[in-house]
């Protein structure tokens, strides 16, 4: 499978590329996935708990029990493309999928491995076949896969994925209806349960271990802080010393750290990891067993502060001894006294990161940023609607000012005051406040975000312009 056969109508076997095929071909190669292997990512094995586990767990269960003699895996995956549940009669075929990490634990989106079937059926919401040489990387051609997607049938949104894969060589003709067939039974039963759960939707697992080529990852520079962060690790890295980045939870200290990694030597791979839970820890340090003494690798550990002693101490005789020592590493922590002792030995810098509540001008293009990742094009936010954003003190960082932005564009096409939710309008810094002075911030936030004057505001509020002033520094109301 050559990269000139990725352009073509035909893969390197010649036979007919589907245009959807084609044009993952195409975004695989602008995020940078190799063509020779898959790279771990690892997002850890918990149970996420949810309806769509649970049915989509009993319903490949039935199935598995009429199929244990064929060569086929089955899985179930949630939406983001992490295998939740993985099922084969055929050892041989499960030890060739561990070898291309399709396994529990490990995300397989288009963006993580390429072209694949389950990754574009994520995609593109849509039933895939995804053929021997239609892989974008080579190591997956012995391989044909079909998945379909599974939509909640009350929500409408995408809860996960069906995966069938088998070896190429297999007839694949019923895959893609198996898969279809697999999916709308998961979906009936979570509709005939819906009535006895009230069980919340779970938010996505992050991944704890995963390797960016870089390509289709590009951050702008955002405020002064952000820079003079991203520039100082930078500094540190190419020193060739390990440096850490502090700051609050959410701040963005972990992508400022990427970022600084990525500009230090663009043309290496970035390995961003951060702790696993307890009962991963063993699996997740064997994945560095394959990385030690890389020259072509940047490390970020993320919250290394959160790791096990016994887990930060095998992790850095890892990276600091021996042929480990090559990777520059940069980690992330929220204070250096809360830093593991063998990897605060280690740690020639520091860099700060002040938190999102006093980065104000780096609110907007961040929402906007987000905006366009949930969107896949860029949205409309009015002149208002960013000012409301910058006022609000985040007291979760950028994690909250992303479930804020998430939730309003997927109900919107243009971001304005009313598509944003109403404790923006009434923060007060941290102070509780009255009912009425709730409602009195509120009011002064609305009129201001508008863009009027302070007199016309003032007028408006029916209070002079002293008042106004007063109020603002009592509210603690940017007047920008």
């Amino acid at each position: 499978m050559q990269v000139e056969a990725r352009d073509g109508e035909r893969d390197a076997v010649g036979a007919p590329v589907p245009p959807r095929v084609r044009a993952s071909w195409e975004r695989s190669r602008s995020y940078g996935i190799p063509l020779d292997a898959v790279e771990p990512t690892f997002a850890g094995t918990g149970a996420p708990g949810s309806l769509f586990h649970e049915c989509g767990d009993a319903v490949l269960a039935d199935l598995h029990r009429s199929m244990t003699s064929e060569p086929v895996g089955m899985m179930l995956t949630d939406a983001h493309g992490v295998v939740l549940t993985r099922l084969s009669g055929d050892r041989t075929l499960l030890r060739a999928l561990d070898a291309v990490h399709l396994a529990p634990g490990f995300g397989y989106s288009e963006r993580e491995v390429g072209t694949n079937g389950l990754g574009l059926a994520l995609a593109d919401h849509a039933p895939t076949l995804v053929r021997a040489e239609q892989h974008y990387s080579r190591s997956l051609s012995g391989f044909t896969c079909a998945a379909a997607p599974v939509i909640d049938p009350t929500t409408g949104r995408l809860d996960g994925a069906v995966n069938v894969t088998t070896w190429s060589r297999s007839s694949s003709e019923l895959l893609l209806t198996l898969a279809r067939a697999t999916a709308g039974t998961i979906a009936a039963t979570m509709l005939s349960r819906h009535s006895t759960t009230g069980r919340a939707p779970t938010r996505p697992r992050r991944s704890v271990f995963r390797v960016d080529h870089g390509l289709g990852r590009a951050v702008e520079d955002l405020g002064s802080d952000w820079t003079a962060a991203v520039t100082s690790t930078r500094a540190a890295l190419t020193a060739g010393r390990v440096v850490a980045v502090l700051g609050e939870p959410g701040s963005g200290r972990a992508t400022a750290a990427e970022v600084a990694a990525r500009r230090a030597w663009p043309d290496r791979r970035v390995l961003t990891a951060g702790a696993p839970d307890p009962d991963d820890a063993d699996s997740w340090l064997s994945l560095w067993d394959f990385e030690a003494g890389r020259t072509d690798t940047v490390v970020v550990v993320r919250d290394v502060d959160s790791l096990s002693t016994y887990v930060a101490d095998r992790l850095a005789t890892v990276l600091f001894a021996g042929p480990g020592a090559a990777m520059p590493v940069v980690v992330t922590a929220e204070n250096f006294a809360a830093i593991p002792a063998a990897f605060a030995s280690a740690i020639a810098d520091t860099v700060p990161l002040a938190p999102l509540r006093d980065r104000p001008g780096d609110v907007a293009p961040l929402a906007h940023r987000i905006a366009r990742n949930v969107r896949g094009r860029d949205v409309a936010f009015t002149a208002a609607a960013d000012r409301v954003l910058q006022q609000f003190s985040w007291p979760q960082n950028c994690i909250h000012l992303r479930r804020v932005v998430e939730d309003a564009v997927r109900r919107v096409d243009v971001v304005d005051v009313p598509a944003l939710p109403a404790d923006l309008l009434s923060d007060s810094g941290g102070r509780r406040l009255s009912t009425i002075e709730a409602f009195e911030r509120s009011e002064i936030v609305r009129v201001l975000a508008g863009g009027t004057t302070m007199a016309d505001a003032a007028e408006r509020l029916g209070m002079s312009r002293a008042t106004l002033y007063r109020k603002i520094k009592y509210y603690r109301i940017s007047a920008r």
